[in-house]
């Protein structure tokens, strides 16, 4: 189950690292410009203990949909961002694509050959 937690440490490292990226104004601001390449480093590390049993494929489509979906929230709270019926359709097509693959997983993961 701690996987689901690496995986869950690894979608917010990875939030982190996005809104340090628009923080940093075009890599401008130092601080902020460290922090993207630290929170993106840690949210591959971690994203890479939960692939040890976790599916590339669900793990993936959670981090990436998941990642997607909270940088929006993020975009229209934190930065005022609009919002428009395209991005809430758009948003729930990620929302929709993830959750089918999740529940289209049969049986637990198997390393295999390369």
């Amino acid at each position: 189950m701690s996987h689901w937690i690496y995986l869950s440490a690894a979608i917010a490292t990875e939030v982190a690292g996005t809104v340090c990226m628009k923080l940093s104004n075009g890599f401008e601001q130092t601080t902020y410009s460290v922090l993207v390449f630290v929170f993106y480093g840690l949210s591959f590390y971690l994203l890479t203990i939960a692939l040890k049993h976790i599916d590339v494929s669900i793990a993936y489509a959670i981090w990436a949909g998941a990642g997607v979906a909270l940088i929006s929230v993020l975009g229209l709270v934190v930065f005022n961002e609009p919002l428009n019926v395209g991005k809430v359709i758009s948003l729930l097509a990620i929302v929709a694509g993830v959750v089918g693959l999740n529940l289209s997983t049969t049986a637990p993961a198997t390393p295999g050959p390369l």
